[in-house]
């Protein structure tokens, strides 16, 4: 089963990525992720300020900045992996650092 992992946390508290790469609960979570072979792609995303939301609306184009949630939590990350099962998929997302303090949303992909 293939799923996308929807790293979610508060930004005001999100740590630099000097400072996510020498996490060893991060580091240990990427080895973890290295020893199943379950990772297929991965990417951090900069913060909500640097987004931009498209929407269209009876044929007109709206564009706005930052997203349009209005949440302190917003996804900083995605990565899809690849594993058995959901149950596997849970175990994968429990050990991610921002279970922690945030969230992991997993989502299937449609395939």
């Amino acid at each position: 089963m293939r799923y996308a992992l929807l790293i979610c946390n508060d930004e005001s508290i999100s740590p630099s990525m000097e400072e996510l790469n020498a996490d060893p609960v991060h580091q240990a979570w990427s080895a973890d992720l290295d020893r199943r072979r379950a990772e297929l792609y991965g990417a951090r995303l900069r913060p909500v300020a640097n987004a931009t939301t498209v929407r269209v609306r009876n044929g007109e184009t709206l564009v706005s900045d930052g997203p349009f949630a209005e949440t302190k939590d917003f996804v900083g990350g995605v990565v899809f992996i690849e594993c058995a099962d959901l149950d596997e998929a849970i175990e994968i997302a429990r050990g991610h650092p921002y279970a922690l303090h945030g969230s992991v949303e997993i989502r299937p992909v449609w395939e």
